[in-house]
């Protein structure tokens, strides 16, 4: 497949383009900064200059794009809505690197993780940030997205275990009572799910066995 990866600079982007690489795909990393990635094929260009043109090929973009001060969190819906009219109309897959706040914890669909008591008033603003951007991402009827939600322990220097479950919208635990997966597991799944060409305009979840 030929793949794009935005933000492939960053923790999760970089480990997704490693991936992708290890199983022979073309790859192409995107970043406002130097490449500080392993792709050989590296554009550099802010996330919103991306064109029409810039995407044109690509079966499978990857939206890894992330900020972390409270400021800059409503860029994450500018950007889902920035990639979807580039992308609309287009046959590449959107894969979206999503939050876990955004889960619902009833078989209803009423309230979200992020609406809990226990909720961690801390991660609040980003679980809020991605949970409008994911509102807004389904609205997109012209564009093949899937928004892809890790567990709420989402481990940085986790192993890779290579096991993992895909879930739903709705919070789910493994058989240890556990929501967690490693960027390294997530980042595999995600292009196993890439392969797989399942899924299409919705969210899914995943975690650690």
């Amino acid at each position: 497949m030929k793949v794009a990866v935005l933000s492939s600079n960053g923790k999760v982007g970089s480990l997704v383009v490693d991936e992708f690489l290890s199983r022979g795909h073309e790859v192409t990393g995107f970043s406002r900064s130097e490449n500080k990635s392993n792709v050989k094929n590296f554009i550099k260009k802010d996330i919103f200059d991306l064109t029409k043109e810039d995407l044109a090929g690509y079966d499978v973009v990857v939206d890894a794009f992330g900020v972390w001060t409270e400021e800059e969190f409503p860029l994450f819906t500018k950007v889902t809505n920035h990639l979807s009219e580039i992308l609309a109309g287009s046959l590449a897959k959107l894969l979206i690197v999503g939050g876990a706040g955004s889960l619902y914890v009833d078989s209803d669909h009423k309230v979200q993780l992020l609406d809990t008591p226990d909720f961690p008033a801390e991660f609040y603003p980003l679980a809020k940030a991605m949970t409008d951007a994911l509102a807004v991402q389904r609205t997109k009827n012209d564009v093949d997205w899937v928004f892809i939600s890790p567990a709420a322990d989402f481990v940085e220097d986790g192993e890779k275990t290579g096991q993992y479950i895909i879930a739903g919208e709705v919070f789910t635990v493994n058989e240890k009572g556990e929501s967690i997966i490693s960027y390294a597991d997530y980042a595999a799944a995600l292009v196993d799910i890439a392969e797989s060409g399942k899924y299409s305009k919705e969210r899914i979840s995943l975690l650690g066995k």
